[in-house]
């Protein structure tokens, strides 16, 4: 065993207790979902779901099913998991990760059919419209798992977000050129992270302090500079061409998962790259032991060699720029132009993802996604004008992170030394 292993398995530990949280939640939801979506629904009912788009290698027609029983039927099979969650906990034994995201899915079924009853969507573009929404998400958990891997808490990632949307449209539309804007973002995104590792690695002033306050500072200075230069010089300095949709021959022609993972702009493509790659580089390489062991216990660390500060730096660069390649998705990657304030607090949700992901990269990946789709769903169903408030659904991508990070996640532990300074003695 090498001194970097130790050091981990050495890290202060937290003794598991047993929860009811997950079950007490899956089950209120279970019973909800049978009775508003189920039980008090109409009868004679039927919902349409379309699974295909013309350009598919094969199409299907849409598929037809009657609102009030399905829902009564997926209702009872959220209600099996959530019994399934009480016997496990009951017993002190582990509830795999699988059962909240499969009750998840289920449920989201369950308020579809209910919602789009006697209407008629595509699964295919809800699905590929919740992944593009997920991307900035992405990438900012991602950012914020680099950081507080290495012991740095990063609540800066909307700056980063922010800064990267606004460097993307500048130097894309000065050069007519997306993909030079894309090279773009990491760089602005790299602005906001040097001042944040200055002033949490160097000078060790309170990291959330720090996050919060260079939040303000990015949402300043483009304000100001939107305000001042680019609304006087739209034409030449917002106005930036869009990334193109790169489909992956063969791929792209696969019923549903082609057009949602196979026909999308290299943004997306990148972040699948990305995500595989911090996988492995976290969890597979000497260099991610060294990162995992400086998060946890950076004394020890620093007794093998390890140059504590030195790690932190780096990795609070390397992660302000992934972040700040996300924001990229709100100029060129989709709007077309860049708006006063046009992250809307999603950094913020970043940092929810990361956290409901467990600070792993494909966790953080897929609450993302959910993330995405809760966004999605409330675009489609204000389009579809169901009994749904609006208003409800302008919340409903927010109601999603504090149930899920509240709700579903439960206790959980982070690095054990993120958010404090390392004063070498």
């Amino acid at each position: 065993m090498t001194a970097s292993t130790e050091l981990v398995t050495k890290a202060p530990a937290v003794t598991a207790k047993r929860s009811w949280k997950l079950p007490i939640t899956l089950a209120i939801f279970g019973v909800l979902s049978l009775i508003l979506f189920g039980l008090l629904a109409p009868s004679g009912q039927t919902t349409r779901f379309g699974l295909s788009t013309s350009t598919d290698f094969v199409t299907f027609d849409p598929v037809a099913l009657p609102s009030r029983a399905t829902a009564i039927i997926l209702s009872l099979a959220s209600l099996l998991l959530a019994a399934y969650s009480f016997v496990r906990v009951r017993a002190s034994q582990r509830v795999g990760r699988w059962v909240p995201a499969l009750f998840g899915v289920i449920w989201v079924l369950t308020f579809l059919v209910w919602a789009v009853a006697d209407k008629s969507t595509s699964l295919v573009s809800l699905l590929q419209g919740s992944l593009l929404l997920a991307v900035p998400l992405a990438f900012g958990a991602l950012g914020g798992v680099l950081n507080e891997r290495a012991g740095v808490v990063n609540i800066a990632i909307e700056g980063q977000l922010l800064t990267g949307a606004f460097g993307a449209a500048v130097v894309a539309s000065m050069v007519g050129n997306a993909y030079v804007g894309l090279l773009a973002a990491p760089i602005a995104g790299l602005l906001i992270g040097v001042m944040l590792a200055l002033f949490t690695v160097k000078y060790a002033v309170n990291q959330i302090i720090v996050g919060v306050v260079l939040n303000v500072f990015a949402v300043g200075l483009t304000s100001f500079l939107f305000s001042s230069v680019l609304k006087e010089n739209a034409g030449t300095l917002n106005s930036p061409p869009r990334l193109a949709a790169l489909p992956i021959p063969v791929l792209s022609e696969i019923p549903v998962i082609g057009p949602v993972l196979f026909r999308q702009s290299i943004i997306v493509y990148l972040l699948y790259v990305a995500v595989a790659v911090i996988t492995v580089a976290l969890f597979r390489t000497r260099w991610g032991l060294r990162v995992r062991a400086v998060g946890e216990y950076p004394q020890g660390a620093d007794t093998v060699g390890i140059n504590v500060n030195r790690t932190r730096w780096g990795n609070v660069l390397l992660g302000s720029m992934v972040a700040g390649l996300g924001g990229a998705f709100f100029t060129i990657g989709s709007v077309g132009a860049f708006g006063q304030e046009m992250t809307a607090g999603k950094g913020y949700i970043a940092l929810a993802a990361m956290i409901l992901g467990r600070w792993t990269p494909i966790g953080s990946l897929g609450a993302a996604l959910l993330f995405g789709f809760a966004d999605k769903l409330q675009q489609v169903l204000g389009v579809l004008e169901t009994p749904i408030p609006n208003q409800f659904m302008l919340m409903l991508p927010y109601v999603v992170t504090i149930i899920a990070v509240a709700g579903l996640v439960g206790r959980v532990r982070g690095p054990a030394a993120a958010g404090e300074p390392y004063l070498k003695e």
